[in-house]
């Protein structure tokens, strides 16, 4: 479930020598797990191993050995002289007594498999000279790739390709993966990724404390919301989805049917007048009250049973927008923003930012898709070449005082203090109008439960990749609601919920 940084695997693998472990037997484990997962992608043929000068070209000299061992016919092509690796790469290359390729894209030849050793995970600079060309070559030569931790030329901590990537068939890494694996770009590299233990324990995670999560359920088990045998509607919370007019209702029914969906035990529509009737016409089991204005709204919130509010989809931009949103945050409640609800206060964020901090619980949640984040968040959109999406959701997160989710195939969740989750079942058919609107609705759903906003979050995105994955191609957002029962049953056969 963690995601470790480059800076934390190095400290996980000093942890793991200081507590009376070898380095060179972690690298030995290592590459007898790389040469295992290399002899179930490619049972025969010939193989070539693509070394670096680093700890990852160690790796592919204990895998080629332990390839040749098994009858294998196996090459390794060398970055650098031999004489000039140092430490357990050094150790490595020495119990090599197999052929010793030039450097050079011919040398790989048409094997069944290359396996990429090249570079490591900590790769920050850009690809250039013969290994830009041994890379290009790796993925044009036609054949199953296997990377060695990261696919070389992908940057382990944000998931950038520096320059250029090998495009593996399959990645294995090591104790725990790392951001790179599930950013894109990266994770469209690295094809299915396994985790080899290679005997590192898992309670140096207790020193390094780590803040990055794989968005899965079992991350998340011990906040998921349950209802009770004994427990009745009030007790799952009341929701409230602003409507714009007439002519923008679609957005609000989506997220307050996605909320209702997702368990809040009452959702009501807030809606201006001349949209009242539309949206009653369209609405069962989702109540519609009329609101105007501001004034009317903070008269409605007086009720201490509506717990969370969503605003932003369909909601309009402007004034008023900017009113509701500022009257939801002026009690202890929480309170979802999205769409016309961040672009609103794209010309003062300050504003909304120092209304988040004076709100009571501060439960607030912004999703932003990449837009609406280059609006609200101006000074670091300016970053972007410079900053991964994670750094960029932990310092809006930040600035903001509130939990930042930026949409996407590999949608981002970051909390003021540091903790961040990174989805990535999110199939590419959820990239269809208004599906935004439902994960709004979903993530008000839970906080309706009073889950808390990180996790809500995290659990929201999570469920709405899932909805999309079992309704398969040709979904559209109105399909997202209906399918979460089917989610819930799942998890609760997961979590072994006998209800």
């Amino acid at each position: 479930m963690e995601l470790l940084s480059v800076a934390e695997m190095t400290c996980a693998d000093a942890l793991a020598v200081k507590d009376g472990g070898d380095s060179f037997a972690l690298m030995q484990r290592a590459g007898q797990a790389v040469a295992a997962a290399a002899q179930v992608l490619a049972p025969s043929g010939d193989i070539v191993v693509v070394a670096g000068r680093g700890n990852n070209g160690g790796d592919g000299f204990i895998a080629a050995a332990d390839l040749a061992a098994r009858g294998r016919n196996v090459a390794v092509a060398l970055l650098c002289n031999p004489e000039t690796l140092t430490g357990d790469a050094a150790r490595a290359a020495k119990e090599w007594h197999g052929p010793l390729l030039p450097f050079v894209p011919r040398s790989l030849g048409k094997p069944a498999l290359v396996i990429d050793a090249l570079f490591g995970a900590g790769l920050d600079r850009e690809v250039k000279d013969e290994p830009r060309a041994m890379i290009e070559a790796i993925n044009a030569s036609g054949a199953l790739v296997l990377a060695v931790d990261l696919p070389s030329g992908v940057n382990g901590n944000s998931g950038e390709a520096m320059g250029v990537a090998v495009q593996a068939t399959r990645t294995v890494t090591f104790f725990r993966k790392k951001p790179g694996h599930l950013l894109l770009p990266g994770r469209l590299h690295c094809g299915k990724v396994s985790v080899a233990d290679i005997g590192i324990p898992p309670r140096v995670l207790d020193v390094i404390h780590p803040k990055t999560f794989e968005n899965d359920p079992a991350w998340w088990r011990g906040h998921f919301p349950v209802p009770g045998i004994a427990g009745h509607k009030y007790g799952r919370g009341h929701a409230v989805v602003m409507s714009g007019g007439m002519a923008e209702t679609g957005a609000a029914r989506l997220a307050a049917r996605a909320a209702l969906r997702a368990g809040a035990g009452l959702v009501t529509v807030a809606s201006p007048r001349d949209a009242l009737a539309v949206n009653a016409a369209a609405l069962t089991s989702v109540m519609v009250r009329e609101i105007g204005t501001a004034v009317d709204f903070a008269s409605y919130l007086e009720d201490a049973r509506l717990n969370a509010c969503v605003i932003g989809p369909g909601a309009g931009i402007g004034l008023r927008t900017r009113d509701m949103v500022l009257t939801a945050l002026s009690g202890p409640r929480a309170v979802v923003l999205d769409a016309d609800a961040l672009t609103s206060f794209a010309d003062m964020p300050q504003t909304l930012f120092d209304a988040i901090a004076a709100q009571p619980g501060a439960q607030a949640v912004l999703t932003p898709h990449e837009g609406e984040f280059a609006r609200l968040f101006a000074s670091l959109a300016n970053k972007d070449h410079l900053l991964s999406k994670l750094e960029r959701a932990r310092l809006a997160a930040r600035e903001s005082n509130a939990v930042v989710l930026i949409k996407g195939a590999d949608t981002v969740v970051a909390a003021p203090d540091g903790r961040a989750s990174i989805a990535e079942n999110a199939p590419p058919w959820l990239a269809t109008a208004g599906a935004g609107d439902a994960l709004s609705g979903m993530i008000g759903g839970m906080l309706a439960q009073r889950v808390s906003a990180f996790e809500a979050a995290s659990i929201a995105v999570w469920m709405h990749g899932e909805a999309a994955r079992m309704f398969g191609p040709g979904l559209i957002a109105e399909d997202l609601a209906d399918v979460l029962p089917n989610v819930f049953r799942d998890l609760y056969r997961r979590f072994d919920v006998n209800l």
